[in-house]
């Protein structure tokens, strides 16, 4: 049974390796889109304004694309799959997709339309400001299709990762990314010789992106027998299934989306350039999520759904523990690496143009904050496809109250004195509880936790991040210029994986021997 458990292990670190070099491509172009928001609008009023505008579709997003609708739809393809054979999946997925076209045009419709009153619930000291409220509403109904088209591709990539298929899926976010750059920065330049506001150029690109990063996908589909039939059909048997595994996720990640309202509605009450610095530094944050998160998410769902349709219990206990060290292997490093390097880290990417000196350091204290959360948030997202397998969607939900009852109540008691660190500070608790509550939850579930497969993992990961620590410190101490970050990167990362794999055992460092063969 153990080597059956080491094979899976091994086909869901190589699927959520291909995940994540595509993922990392992505990242890194939306590390680039947002420098070049940094450096044409700094930390002002149309920053303030693109973020407001650009978090109300990613709200619906969260829920649609990446969330629960992704989630359960690749369930429900994965066992039809395994039951009734792929033709049978695929005519039966076309109209579950069909439906959600449906569905998604409507709430794009109706967001369009509303979008000064989301505005103002959201944002509302932007109220003060009419300037500012006009344009944020602008910015809103431009990018409001982006939630369709960043949907229609997360239920395509769902289809090809039931297929084994994940690292095209990952990529398209990365035409996603690029689409948005080149198309913003030639609107920048076209409206500004026209006398309009240029930051509608970037909204115009989010919009397009979301387009191009969808059609990516559907030729993939299409040369493996896949063909989108527009046939809609609510009474369809897949559908409810779907709908039954979304209602408590919804409910959950509604749990979500009021925490992300929190946060907005604090974070605009916090004076101009908060609600940008609180971005840069969660997108700053984003780039290493997508080494572990994303990935393993993706490539364990399908592989413990056959797993537990199979009644192997003890196999996916020990598939779930060991995955756990993987994911640990990759966010504690990052974590520890960003909260070292903060500061220098943010002036070499961000400070030029209209970002300024004192960007640099409030979006510095804010990354320090929320990579306290980064291990724990790799955690959530390992966890939440053993929720999916057993159809047991509800526990999410539940975590996800735990989440927003936290992320409140620290922001109440800490704002005033630490303002839009406060509101840092909410985020990391809420997602530290989260993650806590849905593992042990994981372990329940599953009769505990492969103890024998952890506790060694565990004190070699501590050992290597106490040698990245020692590192850092020493070459930060000795090198000032911030051109040499990337030295000093490369070398801790070397450091950390020579600790790993002398010590041992592989899952510490399987995951970087799977995206560089050569280690």
């Amino acid at each position: 049974m153990e080597k059956i458990a080491q094979s899976k292990l091994e086909r869901v670190t190589k699927g959520a390796t291909s995940v994540t070099l595509a993922v990392f491509i992505s990242r890194i172009l939306g590390l680039v889109r947002e420098q070049v928001l940094a450096y044409y609008f700094g930390a002002g009023k149309a920053m303030d304004a693109f973020v407001v505008g650009y978090r109300i579709p990613n709200l619906l997003r969260d829920l649609f694309a990446e969330g629960a609708l992704a989630g359960a739809f690749t369930k429900v393809f994965t066992s039809s799959v395994e039951r009734e054979g792929l033709n049978y999946a695929f005519y039966r997925g076309s109209i579950v997709l069909s439906n959600w076209l449906l569905i998604l045009s409507m709430v794009v419709l109706l967001g369009i339309i509303f979008a000064p009153e989301i505005v103002s619930l959201i944002a509302k000291d932007f109220l003060k400001n009419p300037d500012k409220f006009e344009l944020t509403v602008s910015l809103t109904r431009i990018m409001m299709p982006f939630l369709l088209f960043i949907s229609i591709s997360a239920l395509f990539a769902g289809l090809l990762n039931s297929l084994g298929i994940f690292f095209w899926p990952a990529l398209s976010s990365g035409f996603f990314n690029l689409a948005s750059i080149i198309i913003g920065v030639l609107g920048y330049y076209l409206l500004i010789e026209r006398g309009y506001e240029p930051i509608l150029g970037m909204a115009l690109g989010v919009a397009l992106g979301g387009l191009f990063q969808a059609l990516l996908q559907y030729p993939l589909l299409k040369k493996r027998g896949f063909k989108l039939v527009p046939k809609i059909d609510f009474s369809l048997p897949e559908f409810k299934e779907v709908l039954l595994l979304l209602i408590p996720v919804v409910i959950g990640f509604s749990a979500v989306q009021i925490n992300i309202f929190i946060n907005t509605y604090f974070a605009t009450s916090c004076g101009e350039g908060a609600v940008s610095w609180y971005n840069y530094a969660f997108r700053v944050m984003y780039v290493p999520l997508g080494l572990f998160g994303v990935g393993l998410g993706q490539a364990l769902l399908p592989e413990l759904t056959r797993t537990l349709l199979q009644g192997n219990l003890p196999q996916a206990r020990e598939l779930y523990t060991k995955i756990l060290v993987v994911s640990l292997s990759v966010s504690l490093p990052s974590a520890l690496g960003l909260y070292l390097i903060s500061e220098p880290l943010i002036k070499l990417l961000f400070e030029r143009g209209s970002f300024k000196e004192i960007d640099t350091l409030k979006t510095a204290e804010i990354l320090k904050i929320l990579s306290v959360a980064l291990p724990f948030y790799g955690l959530s997202k390992v966890s939440l496809p053993l929720f999916y397998a057993i159809n047991r969607t509800s526990i999410p939900a539940i975590g996800s109250f735990l989440a927003v009852f936290s992320n409140l109540s620290i922001i109440l008691v800490s704002i005033k004195i630490w303002e839009i660190l406060g509101v840092a500070g909410g985020t990391a608790g809420s997602l530290i509880l989260q993650a806590l509550f849905l593992t042990y939850m994981s372990s329940q579930i599953l009769g505990g936790l492969s103890w024998q497969d952890l506790i060694k993992p565990l004190f070699t990961l501590g050992l290597a991040c106490l040698a990245l620590f020692l590192i850092v410190q020493v070459f930060l101490s000795i090198i000032k210029t911030i051109w040499a970050l990337p030295l000093v990167i490369l070398l801790g990362a070397l450091l950390f994986v020579s600790v790993c794999r002398f010590l041992g055992p592989q899952e510490t460092y399987l995951f970087y021997k799977k995206l560089f063969p050569f280690l």
